[in-house]
């Protein structure tokens, strides 16, 4: 029988696969360059980006899901800046994954200013406001959604502090890895996607007892 704390469950297990993936691509992801935007790699690396954006979504709803009467409104403002963050992501990847390589050779620039937004530097033509919307929208609520997502899960107290303060910590800092070589500068990423992998893998493992029993009541179960 499907219930709303078996869908929460399971949806750690989306927050495993959106985390891992988010880290796992960080040292092998091809330079945001035109060349790339054609290779092999690029294709596999950007559709697994369009997958991972997707379940992150559902993810981040079930950990809300799981704590939503304890995490307050930190936790729903937290909670609201992630999913607007995701949502906007996955459609620059998509762009990334179906149509930067059809342009790469008939309009070069295009996709070399679009590659050149998550970087912060201008490029070749003016694209509109896809830099701001990417700014305003992805990498605000990354960094700020994440602080307080992380500190809203430390004060439920529900799931494990680590990987909440880790979140809180790694999306803060976010904005010092501009200060690292552009070589390894997605390796900053790679803690706040272990931390949603660690928080998905602790919804899906707990083991709590539902708040009613659909054999014994009539009613359907809540969450405790």
């Amino acid at each position: 029988m499907i219930t709303t704390p078996k869908l929460i469950r399971w949806s750690g297990v989306a927050a495993m696969v959106a985390g891992l993936i988010f880290a796992g691509i960080q040292p092998i992801h091809p330079p945001d360059v035109l060349s790339s935007a054609t290779t092999g790699t690029w294709a596999i690396i950007t559709t697994l980006k369009t997958a991972m954006c997707l379940v992150f979504l559902v993810g981040i709803t079930g950990i809300y899901a799981r704590q939503v009467e304890k995490a307050g409104w930190l936790g729903l403002a937290g909670f609201l800046l992630l999913s607007l963050c995701w949502w906007l992501q996955s459609a620059y990847v998509f762009a990334e994954t179906f149509i930067l390589p059809q342009l790469a050779t008939s309009a070069p620039p295009f996709v070399v200013s679009f590659l050149e937004i998550a970087s912060g530097n201008p490029g070749e033509m003016n694209i509109g406001a896809l830099p701001a919307i990417y700014n305003l929208g992805i990498g605000i609520p990354y960094m700020l959604g994440g602080l307080l997502f992380g500190i809203a899960t430390l004060r439920a107290g529900i799931l494990p502090r680590w990987p909440a303060g880790l979140l809180a910590v790694a999306a803060t800092l976010t904005p010092a890895a501009a200060l690292l070589p552009n070589a390894i500068q997605r390796l900053a990423a790679i803690p706040v996607g272990l931390a949603v992998a660690w928080l998905g893998y602790a919804l899906w493992s707990e083991r709590r007892e539902q708040a009613s029993d659909p054999a014994l009541g009539t009613g359907s179960p809540q969450l405790r």
